[in-house]
């Protein structure tokens, strides 16, 4: 999809008011401007772009409204141009060398001189510094700091992508330096003052391909009293590497790892937030090694309830590294041949089985939201190319570990908050009101009698999805509840965890590759110690701007008092983290695109059935059901009608013919466009018989009501098809036409179409 869009409510400003802000570039040319205070983004057109770029900083005065009162401003000064560099390929046009920016938002090609190409060929990837500005009369110029390559060359996407996010890709020296002067294996002074855990038959439970093991667990029964007072349940401990014995505040370790702030998963590669030699050697699980652990030891009622839990450092030492398959195996036959390989776990995993199935039971009594959604993995070849892209199936050896985890997080955020310390807590607030309007009205369109309350707990919403299980629109009103939904957010301000329906929830399970992970372990120590922890800002990383507007952001939850400078600390803190988070999917998403799109090259023409996944006022998505592919079909490729969008019921309705498309509908469809540089896969709608089946249906109505003539019907489809043939015509003719270029070259106009 499209970069950056608006948010979808604007405040009121004054006209010829001054604002200071980030710009965001949009790939069809024209730009916004997000402001440092407040939520309404500036829109800044083609023309005022010419003498920025995309992420600069800049004053513009609002010089108008439109329609809907959302402001057009001016550039009046620019107030920081964007020093990082920028990816693109090297072209030669007209005489000139040219670098055309992979990201489109930047929206200007850069001039390059002859003698600042670093011997780069022409059609290679490269890396450009800026060496002038864009203004109102020129193009940039810049030279070639970095040759990345062949656009085919394998893990090239990668590359590209890690560049193009400025996502911290390379250890500083003195990082490495560290690690690699870091123990092979524990050492005696290690050992002190921790519990030794190492005769528990701990095991690790991850997927096939994982190469870090951060969490290993051990269940057994539990028994407290005697008689009939006696109180039975399950003892199931959870331990997780201490990587803070390792990563020391203010070193350099802790230096890189605060600026990546996580762990970046591709296909086939991983960005880790530590060095190889603490990420897949002395912070990884692995059976049968001794391994420092930061311990969460629960004690789980018969109804699920977590009735008491403790925190410790100790020594484990993992009996088994178990796939989730094996134990799904294990536990769907205890006598079969898995079974038998594990014999001596298989009481463990039983217990484990048990203990998750009573917190499963308070997942419910919680009404915590459990929606169904279909994730898919990447199956890549030798090249680092597309396979196939098959569906990630859940059994209960994934939920089992989901429940053992969050029952650990929660215990972390309780005895966090219990103690009073600051901290980072993962936040996920419910609906704002205007997104709680807007289902409101969803439903009610739908002819559904059910209500949501002012404040919506998580149970309503669970209760909503469960209880259209069945309707042929199931699934289209479960993606409306998911995109009532904010986003969640690291922050110090607790305000619960919406979603999951916890109070309190932090996250404390993968220090590996998550910094608020750390900085929980940090605190949980300090308490036990019954020292303070004092948080320390990275001088070295600025803090990502974070503000309600952003794509993909969401407002920073406000404390009910002033904050000092030590919460202030924190919230900086949770602000970076959430940024860099968002970083990371979007790199991660754009790499998938990448491959999708490579992909989906080798299928042109071909013709798949599939499901609408998105409607907007411009055409809909629609996901491939073979390939778990997404493209768009423009609202051009829908018919000679006029489709008009209704925002409320979320669909497209042809004015004339009455067909309604609506998220989950099912579609044939042909891959007719893939554009691997905008990351797009485009779709036309295949309508064989359709016409004659909806013309025959409004024959029929108008028969009904007394207006039809003989041999209408086929008159009218005549003439569909005709007014189809003629939309196609001219949606070619704007595909190629062209528009003269500064400097000779020439390009594709851009196609016409409603902003995303």
């Amino acid at each position: 999809m499209d970069s950056a869009s608006p948010p979808a409510n604007f405040s009121a400003a004054g006209l010829l008011a001054e604002v200071e802000g980030r710009v965001e570039g949009h790939r069809d040319g024209h730009g916004f401007v997000v402001p440092d205070v407040g939520d309404t983004w500036i829109y800044l057109s083609p023309q005022e772009m010419r003498s920025v770029l995309h992420r600069d900083r800049v004053r513009v005065r609002i010089v108008r409204f439109d329609r809907k009162g959302r402001p057009e401003g001016r550039v009046l000064d620019i107030l920081e141009r964007r020093k990082t560099p920028i990816i693109g390929r090297l072209l030669h046009e007209g005489g000139q060398w040219v670098v055309a920016p992979e990201d489109r938002r930047y929206g200007h090609d850069i001039l390059i001189p002859k003698n600042a190409t670093a011997s780069a060929a022409v059609g290679q990837v490269v890396s450009v510094e800026l060496t002038e500005p864009p203004s109102l009369h020129s193009q940039p110029v810049g030279r070639v700091a970095e040759v990345l390559g062949e656009i085919d060359d394998p893990g090239m996407e990668i590359e590209i992508a890690v560049r193009k996010y400025e996502v911290p890709h390379r250890f500083t020296p003195e990082t490495l330096a560290q690690a690699a002067a870091l123990p092979e294996k524990l050492r005696a002074a290690d050992r002190k003052h921790r519990v030794d855990l190492s005769d528990v038959p701990l095991v690790t439970i991850d997927g096939e391909d994982a190469r870090d093991f951060d969490d290993a667990v051990y269940c057994e029964p539990f028994k407290r009293g005697r008689g009939k007072t006696a109180v039975e349940g399950w003892r199931l401990i959870v331990a997780i590497a201490d990587v803070s014995h390792y990563v020391k505040p203010g070193e350099a370790l802790d230096e890189d790892a605060y600026e990546r702030a996580t762990s970046v998963y591709f296909p086939r590669r991983v960005i880790p937030m530590l060095p190889e030699k603490l990420s897949n050697g002395l912070c990884s699980l692995n059976p049968e090694q001794e391994r420092l652990a930061m311990v969460c030891d629960m004690v789980i009622a018969a109804d699920g309830a977590l009735d008491a839990y403790q925190f410790y450092p100790a020594v484990i030492c993992s009996q088994a590294r178990l796939t989730y398959n094996e134990v799904a195996a294990v536990l769907q036959n205890t006598r079969g041949p898995e079974a038998q390989r594990r014999a001596e776990l298989v009481p463990h995993l039983v217990h484990l089985h048990e203990a998750y199935r009573a917190l499963l039971k308070q997942r419910g009594l919680r009404g915590a939201i459990d929606f169904d959604t279909v994730e898919t993995q990447i199956v890549c070849d030798e090249n680092g190319r597309i396979e196939k892209i098959v569906p990630r199936v859940r059994n209960d050896a994934h939920r089992l570990i989901e429940e053992a985890m969050l029952a650990a997080n929660v215990c972390a955020a309780d005895f966090i908050a219990q103690a009073g310390h600051p901290s980072l807590y993962r936040v996920h607030e419910g609906p704002t009101p205007e997104k709680r309007q807007a289902l409101q009205a969803y439903l009610k369109a739908l002819g559904l009698g059910l209500h949501l309350s002012e404040e919506p707990k998580p149970a309503e919403m669970q209760a909503i999805s469960q209880a259209v299980q069945g309707r042929p629109d199931a699934q289209q009103i479960q993606t409306m509840l998911l995109r009532s939904m904010q986003q969640a957010i690291y922050t110090a301000s607790n305000a619960g965890h919406f979603g999951l329906a916890y109070g309190a929830y932090t996250h404390f399970t993968s220090p590996i590759r998550r910094y608020p992970d750390l900085l929980v372990h940090r605190v949980i120590k300090a308490l036990l110690g019954q020292r303070h922890y004092h948080l320390v800002p990275s001088a070295k990383t600025r803090v990502p701007e974070v503000r309600r507007g952003a794509r993909g952001a969401k407002a920073v939850v406000k404390p009910a008092k002033p904050m000092t400078q030590e919460m202030e600390s924190w919230e900086a803190a949770g602000a970076h983290c959430s940024a860099n988070e968002r970083r990371a999917d979007e790199a991660s998403r754009d790499v998938e695109a990448w491959l999708k799109c490579r992909y989906m090259r080798e299928h042109l023409g071909e013709e798949y059935p599939g499901t609408v996944s998105a409607v907007t006022a411009f055409g809909l998505f629609v996901t491939l059901d073979p390939l778990y592919v997404e493209g768009l079909v423009h609202i051009t490729e829908l018919g000679g009608e006029y489709f008009r969008f209704d925002e409320t019921r979320q669909e497209l309705r042809g004015e004339r013919t009455g067909v309604r498309y609506a998220i989950g509908t099912r579609v044939q469809v042909q891959v007719s466009r893939v554009d691997l540089d905008g990351r797009r896969i485009d779709f036309r709608m295949v309508r064989e018989g359709e016409g004659e089946r909806l013309l025959s249906r409004g024959r029929s109505q108008a028969e009904r009501a007394g207006a039809d003539k003989p041999g209408s019907a086929s008159e009218e489809l005549a003439a569909v098809r005709a007014a189809d043939r003629a939309a196609k015509a001219a949606t070619k003719a704007r595909k190629t036409a062209t528009v003269p270029r500064k400097g000779g070259a020439r390009k594709t106009a851009p196609k016409p179409r409603t902003r995303r």
